[in-house]
């Protein structure tokens, strides 16, 4: 098992560095393929019209006239030693982990990113949850009873789910009980330390309609699976041996089931913790995702480059995870 952590673990800090590696590449050698000069690539930290001294300081402080591997070299330093940006007789320090520094707004980009952690984690690990014991449970239940009332109905809801999208049903859960009926009043975010109920109250409306999309996708996942399992052989002879049917069906059933729902629940959750965009946008939830819009919009290229790479961050973390869980799930994945 230890031996199987410390592989994993390894490959995940590998494949971080190759994401490291992309990202960086994306945004300073694929401009420099396609004709960019240092310059416009300069001016794109400091906004329209720069001054001839602005540019030269940009290109000075983040190595532009340098060759990429050393530019590739400071950009992964900076993020474990930070970085020091000078203007004439002044020195702006990017404080470790320096994710990127907005030359447009003069701030740091990490401290943005981390003031907004605490409503996209939130967002994200509410609904994971509601996502994952009402489709997992809704799923098992409509395989033991196919063709039954529940499970058409069921199926029929989740049809639903996974063809409207997020900005349809969060949009019309917003109207409906924020402003029509006034359940829920003007949604906005509470820390959890402040005010655990008030927390939870303004986050139930984006959990639901995060939820929805995603329960009725794993509710449909694992109704397959154990339509799938619930014929094996081994299911027959663990009934034939007179276990209880709940022992069959969660110990034998479910449990080989749920091996792609962790796939697919790794991915989703690590994609929702780099952002809710959507979500966060009808909501006016300012998360890492409303963060992300911004930053576009105001084309200020470091906190992208900030966004991308923790959302990346997020995903591989989150695959990690999964890895380790699958050795506890099926022993059998240790020895691979």
């Amino acid at each position: 098992m230890l031996a199987y952590i410390i592989r994993r673990t390894f490959a995940a800090v590998v494949l971080l560095l190759v994401v490291s590696a992309v990202t960086f590449g994306i945004f300073f050698l694929l401009p420099r393929l396609a004709g960019e000069t240092t310059d416009q690539l300069a001016a794109q930290y400091i906004g329209k019209n720069p001054s001839p001294d602005a540019l030269l300081a940009v290109k000075k402080n983040l190595g532009f006239d340098q060759p990429l591997y050393v530019q590739f070299g400071r950009f992964i330093k900076q993020i474990f030693a930070g970085a020091q940006y000078k203007y004439g007789p002044d020195a702006t320090t990017c404080h470790v982990p320096c994710f990127g520094y907005s030359f447009k707004n003069h701030i740091e980009v990490w401290p943005e990113i981390e003031s907004r952690i605490p409503v996209t984690f939130s967002l994200a690990i509410g609904a994971a949850v509601i996502w994952l014991l009402s489709g997992v449970a809704t799923g098992v239940v409509s395989a033991l009873k196919p063709k039954s009332i529940f499970d058409r109905f069921s199926m029929g809801v989740a049809l639903a789910g996974v063809s409207l999208p997020i900005f349809f049903t969060g949009a019309l859960l917003h109207y409906l009980f924020s402003y029509k009926w006034n359940v829920f009043g003007d949604l906005h975010y509470v820390n959890f330390t402040d005010d655990p109920i008030s927390w939870a109250t303004n986050l139930i409306l984006p959990w639901i309609s995060l939820a929805f999309l995603y329960s009725a996708l794993y509710a449909r996942l694992t109704r397959a699976g154990m339509l799938e399992t619930m014929s094996e052989d081994y299911i027959r002879t663990a009934r034939a041996k007179g276990l209880p049917e709940r022992q069959v069906v969660v110990r034998h059933g479910l449990r080989a089931a749920l091996t792609p729902i962790l796939t697919i629940f790794g991915m989703d959750l690590g994609l929702l913790l780099g952002g809710a965009v959507i979500t966060e946008q009808v909501f006016s939830m300012q998360g890492i995702g409303f963060f992300a819009v911004s930053a576009i919009s105001d084309n200020d290229l470091p906190k992208i480059l900030g966004v991308t790479m923790i959302a990346a961050f997020f995903i591989v973390l989150c695959n990690l995870l999964v890895d380790l869980l699958y050795a506890v799930i099926d022993p059998r994945v240790r020895l691979s």
